[in-house]
């Protein structure tokens, strides 16, 4: 690559908003639209906590999940935390603690380091999971049946199981990209809750 491409190419990645950088074309009622990979439509399944479960039930769990891929081959599954990750800030700490001389304030950091340990087994099964449908082709008056066909079969295998609509796609990119979960609202756009309309 000439170095002219590579600086046209270092200026277009530079100017391209952040939706283009994530790939994000547009967030419908119930879709991600995406630039190139589809449209993607996400459904929320609320997980089980099989540690209560026999070996028994675990197995009709699977094979009911393994039902369900049969039945629907476009099936994608995703598996995302719901709660921030604490990971930098503990590494941060342990460097820390390696680092500092004071015998009070390395005291204060394992404190810290422990605090956050702690944290992190109380949302260990902060997990969100997420079967993922892409439309490609389809038709506008086929892809409401379609998605519909989907939901009741994973319902029918008795997973709890909702449609994400917008706010969900939004909250689940603020997961996924920034770690943010303490937000109530997520904007459509930067800096949409400072506008005052008709001022």
């Amino acid at each position: 690559m000439s170095r002219e491409k590579k600086l046209k190419k270092q200026e277009a990645k530079r100017q391209a908003s952040t939706r283009q950088l994530i790939g994000a074309k547009e967030i419908t009622d119930y879709s991600l639209v995406t630039y190139g990979q589809g449209e993607l439509v996400y459904f929320i399944v609320k997980p089980t906590n099989i540690s209560v479960l026999s070996q028994a039930s675990v197995g009709a769990r699977i094979y009911a999940l393994m039902t369900v891929l049969k039945g629907v081959a476009e099936i994608e599954m995703l598996c995302l935390n719901s709660r921030e990750s604490f990971e930098d800030n503990k590494q941060f700490l342990r460097s820390r603690i390696e680092q500092e001389e004071n015998p009070v304030v390395r005291k204060l950091l394992e404190k810290d380091l422990t605090h956050l340990d702690r944290i992190q087994v109380q949302m260990a099964t902060a997990r969100e999971f997420l079967i993922v449908i892409r439309l490609k082709d389809e038709k506008e008056t086929e892809v409401f049946p379609y998605l519909a066909r989907i939901e009741k079969s994973l319902k029918e295998q008795g997973f709890s199981v909702k449609r994400a609509d917008k706010e969900d796609i939004k909250r689940l990119l603020a997961v996924y990209y920034e770690q943010n979960v303490t937000t109530e609202k997520f904007e459509d756009f930067d800096g949409e809750r400072w506008i005052i309309p008709d001022d």
